[in-house]
């Protein structure tokens, strides 16, 4: 058997249970986007010194996989879902209060490119983003999801902001946006 089954030649795809559908529907283009995260946080992985912040990725695209397929099953699928579980957005939650009691971790805008580490998971952040506005589209349009999902992907970006900070902080490297008297408060509500 070859990956190239040609079945999608025509401009659809395969969802799990067998359900056919347009490549251009919401739902490809949220998972679509899901698996592009999760392949942007891997590179940023690949290129992470920091053993903890590497660990904490891995486990971040193991999860995404399940959101991933969860977002791939329609209800008519004989499948049953992967859930995304309260408990997986609690984890995110507590590691965004572990990193933010970091010494010196940056509290405002930062300028993307700092590091290179770094920079690496700003592109992954702003990949997240992207797949939650695709996912919210989804959701929009009718089609009924956990909101676990949209819950795991918004803290999700949190996280992988701050990752960068980390690694930012640990590398010695100021990269806040606004110095001096222009700093804005802590936690900017212009970026929640």
């Amino acid at each position: 058997m070859s990956i190239a089954t040609t079945r999608g030649d025509g401009g659809q795809t395969g969802l799990a249970g067998g359900v056919r559908i347009s490549k251009s529907d919401l739902r490809v283009e949220a998972y679509g986007t899901v698996d592009e995260l999760n392949t942007v946080l891997g590179f940023a992985r690949s290129i992470c010194t920091n053993k903890e912040i590497y660990d904490w990725t891995e486990g971040i695209q193991r999860t995404l996989f399940r959101l991933g397929s969860g977002l791939a099953t329609p209800p008519e699928s004989k499948k049953a879902p992967p859930s995304i579980t309260p408990d997986d957005v609690e984890a995110l939650t507590k590691l965004v209060h572990q990193i933010e009691a970091t010494e010196g971790i940056l509290g405002d805008w930062s300028l993307p490119g700092a590091h290179t580490e770094s920079a690496a998971y700003e592109v992954a952040r702003t990949v997240c983003r992207r797949a939650e506005r695709n996912t919210v589209r989804l959701a929009s349009s009718g089609v009924e999801l956990k909101p676990e999902i949209l819950a795991y992907l918004n803290r999700l970006s949190d996280v992988i902001w701050l990752f960068g900070r980390l690694i930012e902080v640990n590398a010695g490297v100021d990269a806040r946006l606004r110095t001096g008297e222009t700093a804005g408060p802590k936690w900017s509500r212009a970026w929640k």
